[in-house]
């Protein structure tokens, strides 16, 4: 197939993290007779310091002219003052409104070589195997926001069609796992968060074959960490989404490895390592790739539909996971080039025993 992918390295380690991403989809094309074309625009702080604005309108119109978004990472101490009034993740915000994409997944599971790395004891990992479906164009982030000298305000606001179509989205993500999601939302106390509630209860009706239980977002913060393994697929609001699939990361032992995927209603969906830019080892050589590799697989997954090359990506991965020299943030000594090039010889050599 040909396919046209935007590629926003952005800042910090986000351009060393995406020439591995990218190198590994031009193996694949390569491999299965594809062909993908590729092409790089500015967005966060290396928009600002280009243009004076962290997503250009070059940047928004080839991304939606693509049939699908690889991202880096935004952001750094030198756009850091809150109180600038043009900063790097405004772009990030903004290029998801414009892609009109309202699922962020994020999957987490453990390795067994890497459990050794997460603050929890091996056993509760076993079997850690969870996907967060976090809405991501709603709530707080959006919502209208006012400052004076000693009172500020952020609007949280849901619809009812916003939360539908997530906990739908996540529903059927459910069906092809193991038929279990874990609503959270803090209904107790949020009127939006009551909303969130009885519309995904309503939802549920349409999936029989879908378990639904629902969790409050500070006891779920808990059982993250005491009975990890115990959740299939996760779905919550912007806000919390953003603190608990943070928090989930802890359990794969380093933010590095974690890939995501941010979905509309379309085909073109927006690929990230849920990671930051890494500003004090940029440059360097150093940065963990296999999260931006990974964020490729789902790339090719759920924007280009080719779930046999993904299912390669992520088995050259957990080869490398396996018996590979891994980055310094799992333990190891090689650097950004040297994970990528093993994660291609995997690929390779998957090739070759399949001939």
């Amino acid at each position: 197939m040909k396919a046209h992918i935007a590629v926003l390295p952005g800042d910090g380690i986000g351009p060393e993290v995406t020439a591995a991403a990218v190198e590994v989809l031009q193996d694949v094309a390569s491999r299965y007779g594809h062909e993908f074309a590729f092409s790089e625009h500015a967005i966060g702080g290396s928009a600002i310091d280009a243009v004076g604005e962290p997503l250009p309108a070059s940047t928004l119109a080839a991304c939606q002219a693509a049939d699908a978004v690889l991202l880096g990472a935004v952001g750094g101490p030198k756009w850091s003052d809150p109180k600038a009034k043009v900063r790097p993740e405004q772009g990030l915000l903004a290029l998801r409104a414009g892609l009109g994409v309202f699922a962020n997944l994020r999957p987490v599971n453990v390795h067994p070589r890497l459990a050794g790395l997460s603050p929890l004891k091996n056993e509760k990992l076993a079997g850690v195997d969870v996907l967060f479906v976090r809405e991501l164009t709603g709530g707080a982030y959006f919502g209208a926001k006012t400052r004076s000298a000693d009172t500020a305000t952020d609007e949280t606001k849901y619809t009812v069609a916003e939360i539908e179509r997530v906990a739908r989205r996540a529903f059927e993500l459910a069906r092809g796992r193991r038929k279990h999601v874990t609503s959270v939302d803090k209904a107790n106390v949020l009127e939006t968060s009551r909303l969130w509630r009885e519309t995904v209860t309503r939802v549920a009706a349409d999936y029989a074959d879908v378990k639904l239980e629902h969790q409050l977002v500070d006891s779920m913060a808990m059982l993250l960490l005491t009975r990890p393994s115990a959740y299939d697929v996760v779905v919550t609001e912007n806000l919390f989404g953003d603190i608990l699939t943070d928090e989930a990361a802890a359990l794969a032992g380093s933010l590095g490895l974690l890939p995501s995927a941010s979905l509309g209603a379309g085909k073109v969906g927006l690929y990230e390592p849920i990671h930051g830019s890494a500003p004090d080892i940029a440059g360097q050589g150093l940065a963990n790739p296999l999260g931006a590799i990974l964020s490729a697989a789902l790339l090719l997954r759920h924007s280009l539909g080719l779930d046999a090359e993904a299912a390669a990506i992520e088995a050259a991965v957990e080869s490398v996971l396996a018996s590979s020299e891994l980055t310094r943030d799992l333990g190891g000594d090689a650097g950004t080039r040297e994970v990528g090039d093993s994660v291609r010889a995997a690929l390779d050599a998957q090739q070759r025993a399949a001939a």
